[in-house]
C-alpha cells in the first residue's frame, strides 16, 4: 500500500502547505467521496462546498484559492491544481510504475482458482487474482493484477482485464471486450500540449451482466466506472470513465456513454446513440437510435428521439411539420409576389 506524506506530495508539485506537513495519505479520492486515507483536489469551484465537508487529509487547489470557511484538511497549493493532481496520481499511484523481471508462468502463484474452473490456452493471470467456481476463461484472454471474478462466468477469447477490475457472478464477457482500460483523461499545458491524467480508479461490473463484443469499458479516473446488475450491452459500445450504468438496461451497438453520466435503471438506448458527459438519465427511459443527450432526463419513462433530443411525441409533430417545409415555402414565396 502507498503511504506518502504532504510533504512529499509538495515537493513533486513544486506546492506550498498550509496544514500538517506530516500528515499521511493512502489513495486518491474524489473529493465528495474521500475519507481520512484520501487526498484529493479542487480545480472547479462548483465543487468548492464539499470541500468544507470532505473527509480528505489532503486537498490540492490552485494557488488564489481562498476558503471562505474552516476547513479539516491541509491543503497544498499550486499553480494549477488539475495538472498537479495528474502528476501526483502518476508519481505515487500508478500501479505499473515499480513492475520489473519477466514471468516464466501464465499463471501467478498467488492467484485463486476456484473449483471447476476452466482457463484455455495462453491465458494470462497475473498475481493476487481471484477466480470464482465454474468460471470458464477461453484462449488468449488477459487477467489483469488484483482482479476477481465471480462463479459461473464465461469470458470468451481474446477478452482482457485490466488490473482491479472486480467482475460479479453469472456474467458474460464476449471477444475483444477490454475492461478498465484508462479513461480519456489529458490536462492543457500552456505550450499546447496535453499532459496524460493517470486514471487510478476502478470498473466494478455485478451480477448477471453481458457485454458484447469489442466493447470497452473505461477506468474511472478515480473511484469506480460501475455497471449494476442484469445490465446488457450489445458489440460495439463505449462506457466512459466514472460513468455509472443502473440495473437491467439494455444498450444496442455503437452507442456511448461519456463520462461521469449516470443512466437509470430499466433504461433502453438504442443503436449509435450518443450521451454527453455529467448528465443524469431517469430511470425507465427509451432512447431511440442515433439520438444525441446533452441534457439531463428528470422525468421517468419517457421515450425521446432526435438530436438534439426531444420527447418522441414532439418529434414526429416536428417531423410532419419539418416535410412540409419545402411547401410551406412555396406558398410564402407565392404570397409575398402576390402582395408586390
Amino acid at each position: 500500500m502507498v503511504q506518502v506524506t504532504a510533504r512529499e506530495i509538495a515537493e513533486i508539485v513544486e506546492g506550498e502547505i498550509f496544514g500538517k506537513e506530516d500528515v499521511i495519505v493512502s489513495k486518491a479520492s474524489k473529493i465528495e467521496d474521500a475519507d481520512p486515507e484520501s487526498i484529493c483536489f479542487l480545480a472547479n469551484t462548483k465543487y468548492e462546498n464539499h470541500l468544507y465537508n470532505t473527509q480528505a487529509s489532503i486537498v490540492v487547489v490552485d494557488n488564489n484559492f481562498e476558503p471562505k470557511k474552516s476547513i479539516k484538511s491541509t491543503l497544498i497549493k499550486v499553480s494549477s491544481a488539475y495538472l498537479s493532481f495528474a502528476k501526483i496520481l502518476e508519481h505515487f499511484f500508478n500501479p505499473y510504475n515499480n513492475l520489473k523481471g519477466i514471468h516464466s508462468k501464465h499463471i501467478a502463484k498467488s492467484a485463486a482458482i476456484g473449483e471447476n474452473v476452466y482457463i484455455g490456452a495462453n491465458v494470462v493471470i497475473e498475481p493476487d487474482v481471484t477466480i470464482g467456481n465454474n468460471t470458464k476463461i477461453l484462449a488468449n484472454a488477459f487477467i489483469g493484477k488484483g482482479s476477481s471474478i465471480g462463479q459461473n462466468c464465461v469470458l470468451y477469447a481474446g477478452v482482457s482485464l485490466y488490473h482491479d477490475v472486480k467482475l460479479g457472478n453469472e456474467c458474460i464477457i464476449h471477444s475483444g471486450v477490454v475492461i478498465g482500460s484508462d479513461g480519456f483523461g489529458h490536462a492543457p499545458m500552456p505550450d499546447g500540449s496535453y499532459y496524460k491524467i493517470p486514471q487510478v480508479g476502478n470498473v466494478i461490473i455485478e451480477d448477471k451482466v453481458e457485454i458484447g463484443a469489442n466493447c470497452t469499458i473505461d477506468r474511472a479516473t478515480m473511484g469506480s466506472t460501475i455497471i449494476k446488475k442484469g445490465t446488457k450491452l450489445d458489440n460495439l459500445v463505449q462506457i466512459a470513465h466514472n460513468v455509472e450504468l443502473g440495473k437491467n438496461i439494455v444498450i444496442a451497438a455503437q452507442a456511448g456513454v461519456a463520462g461521469s453520466s449516470k443512466i437509470g435503471n430499466n433504461s433502453m438506448i438504442g443503436g449509435q446513440a450518443g450521451i454527453a458527459g455529467h448528465i443524469i438519465i431517469a430511470d425507465g427511459s427509451q432512447l431511440a437510435a442515433q439520438s444525441g443527450f446533452s441534457k439531463s432526463i428528470t422525468e421517468k419513462n419517457k421515450k425521446y428521439f432526435g438530436s438534439p433530443a426531444m420527447p418522441l411525441t414532439d418529434f414526429f409533430k416536428s417531423f410532419a411539420l419539418f416535410k412540409k417545409l419545402p411547401q410551406i415555402e412555396k406558398r410564402l414565396s407565392k404570397l409575398e409576389k402576390n402582395k408586390r
